[in-house]
């Protein structure tokens, strides 16, 4: 199914493209590797859940943070590539968490973005290599960031 398609099923469109927030773009092509910066949890512009997990947010919450991070993602990717359907294959994820010492649930908060990505892409081109790290603090003090490596077609 065409992930586009995929994301209108599931009752979910993808965001205005999020602001870049320092020198760099959101997106650099090398052949048919995409490396996509890290993104935060953007609405309307504007950043959202700001604060710690473990303190600020449950992992439910954490999940909800990823999943926003995920759908600015591949708003950057339609808007660098043209289409989703150009994404062959996600290759790997790093989800950083801002988190307090001792939160360990870092790869399930992680999980909100790698659901969702195999709901839209299917196991076969969804399921990706992974990281999920803590992090002592985020930019704008945001609960998630995420990075990622994208095969295209």
């Amino acid at each position: 199914m065409n992930p586009e398609a995929r994301l209108r099923e599931l009752g979910l469109e993808l965001p205005p493209l999020p602001p870049a927030v320092g020198n760099y773009v959101g997106a650099v092509s090398i052949g048919s590797i995409l490396f996509v910066a890290g993104h935060g949890p953007f609405k309307d512009g504007k950043p959202q859940f700001l604060g710690k997990l473990g303190r600020d947010y449950n992992v439910e919450q954490g999940q909800q943070a990823a999943r926003l991070v995920m759908l600015n993602m591949l708003a950057t990717i339609k808007h660098t590539v043209g289409s989703l359907e150009r994404i062959k294959r996600v290759a790997k994820l790093l989800c950083m968490v801002n988190s307090i010492p001792d939160f360990r649930d870092q790869p399930q908060v992680a999980n909100g973005a790698s659901d969702l990505l195999v709901a839209i892409f299917g196991e076969e081109r969804g399921k990706h290599a992974r990281s999920a790290v803590g992090m002592a603090a985020l930019p704008f003090d945001i609960a998630v960031e995420i990075e990622g490596i994208f095969e295209l077609s």
